[in-house]
């Protein structure tokens, strides 16, 4: 008997112990083109090295300052999960990073993915890495690399969690929030494209108690079933954002409305001087917020700390420059609205007008 023999004929495996490492060679090979699809300037490897390389040169920039962002997709997963559905969640994972990184005026370069399962499935593996790839392209940063770790006994079932990380840069001085943002200052909206990553755990408890089941048509879109619906991804603002910022619109801050809704979000990116009047009039709500309202009886102000409500991300822009800022997000694919304006603080952070129409 050869020595490889008996290396591999007496004992336990790893395999035995529930890790298969054929799989997770197999699910590379599977993503590869996938992760080709997302080069830009700056990336060009291939994955399966032990660090993914960036070149910041060559993608242009120089004097910049690096911008990092993690995040998970929360308990959406779960929909997924339950349902089978693994196509678009991993677009919610980079629309989760990426967002936070246009955020402070900076370009998303490159992604990198974690992902962790008690038992790997390559085809459920290739379809979220292939939604991983979508939002890649649709933010234009490239995906240079990633783990998927194999763990028997921490993930029961079919269950499994991904998490995120981001990087951009800007050249230095560009930052967001920029300190000319004054009282007077617009405020513009950019629609979400419904409930996004936020306030699942409510939803899918609003789910439960309302007798509603996955499979069902949603009571809010017609055609869909509810799982269907809710599984609809994070909208990714990066490039329309980008170009403005770029082309001289006078952007001066922007807010990603994510968990804490308008309340908790906004203030994040103003100065303590400095107040949001929000016209909730002029807000249109996708109907998936009104369900949610009624079906779960939540109050119109929980609605606004828990869910994004229509609203993806808030930009604050100089007066002067609000219609410009409208007129070139609307030409992007974007709705775009002015919903109120920055002024002195003398209370609340954040004020409202008029109400919600759920």
């Amino acid at each position: 008997m050869s020595d490889a023999q008996n290396l591999t004929s007496n004992g336990l495996s790893y395999k035995h112990a529930g890790v298969d490492i054929d799989a997770g060679n197999a699910l590379v090979e599977a993503i590869k083109p996938a992760v080709r699809s997302t080069r830009r300037p700056g990336a060009d490897g291939e994955i399966g090295g032990f660090g993914g390389l960036f070149d910041l040169k060559a993608a242009g920039f120089t004097d910049p300052v690096l911008v990092a962002a993690n995040d998970g997709v929360g308990t959406k997963l779960k929909i997924a999960i339950d349902t089978g559905r693994h196509d678009t969640i991993g677009q919610d994972l980079v629309a989760m990073c990426v967002n936070d990184i246009i955020v402070q005026g900076a370009e998303p370069l490159f992604f990198l993915d974690y992902f962790a399962t008690g038992q790997l499935d390559v085809q459920q593996g290739t379809a979220i890495v292939n939604g991983i790839a979508e939002g890649c392209r649709i933010a234009g940063c490239a995906l240079i690399g990633g783990e998927t770790a194999e763990m028997p006994g921490m993930y029961h079932g079919k269950d499994y969690d991904l998490a995120g990380f981001a990087v951009g840069a800007a050249e230095r001085g560009t930052l967001l929030p920029r300190p000319d943002i004054a009282a007077g200052d617009v405020l513009v909206a950019l629609a979400s494209s419904g409930v996004h990553s936020n306030g699942y755990s409510l939803v899918r408890k609003i789910v439960e108690v309302s007798g509603s089941e996955w499979s069902m048509e949603a009571p809010f879109a017609p055609g869909q079933t509810l799982a269907e619906a809710l599984l609809t991804p994070t909208r990714i603002y990066v490039k329309p954002l980008l170009a403005a910022i770029r082309g001289g619109i006078g952007i001066k801050a922007l807010a990603h409305i994510t968990g804490g809704g308008f309340i908790d979000n906004i203030p994040r990116v103003l100065p303590d001087t400095l107040a949001a009047h929000v016209d909730l009039d002029a807000i249109t709500p996708p109907p998936v917020f009104g369900w949610l309202s009624r079906s779960g009886g939540i109050a119109p102000l929980e609605m606004l700390r828990t869910f994004n409500c229509g609203v993806g991300m808030l930009a604050a822009v100089a007066a002067d420059d609000a219609e410009r800022l409208v007129a070139h997000l609307t030409a992007a694919g974007e709705t775009a609205t002015i919903v109120g304006r920055l002024t002195e603080r003398s209370g609340d952070a954040v004020t409202f007008q008029g109400s919600l129409k759920l």
